[in-house]
């Protein structure tokens, strides 16, 4: 048996990607594309989870949902801006929108209990309690066939 590589070799890239790899683009681009948008920091405090979200410029009340199902947290933030320039000869608008999401796994010994979250200065903080068990391990037995 052997491996057979398939080649696109009638697809022709834009000529403005002609010799670029994906890492020459802007971090910004390849962040939009993929859960990584929206940027996260966690860490343990006493006996609770922290996590704190990048998300300036929107409202909490109506752009952000934080859920916490099965031992995951998901963070969705629904982005919308628009400007608009009208002058005597000229006319510009310009808008950015999109939806973004984080899911991270929670460690064990987290609780979807009394989770608390809360927006301040384009930074969502989510904060989930611990209840200090942690994970219990069991050794798995492998049997030969």
């Amino acid at each position: 048996m052997s491996l057979v590589r398939k080649v696109a070799a009638d697809f022709d890239w834009p000529a403005w990607m002609a010799g670029r790899s994906v890492l020459d683009f802007p971090e910004s681009w390849i962040d939009s594309t993929g859960e990584a948008a929206i940027r996260v920091e966690e860490f343990q405090d006493d006996d609770q989870l922290i996590v704190r979200a990048e998300a300036p410029g929107v409202n909490p009340e109506d752009d952000i949902e934080v859920t916490v199902t099965e031992g995951m947290l998901r963070i969705m933030v629904q982005r919308k801006k628009e400007s608009k320039h009208e002058g005597a000869r000229h006319y510009r608008s310009e808008f950015q929108y999109g939806s973004f999401v984080r899911t991270l796994a929670l460690p064990a010994g987290a609780t979807d209990k009394d989770v608390k979250a809360r927006y301040a200065d384009g930074v969502l903080e989510v904060r989930i309690p611990m209840n200090g068990k942690q994970a219990e391990s069991k050794k798995v037995t492998v049997t030969r066939h």
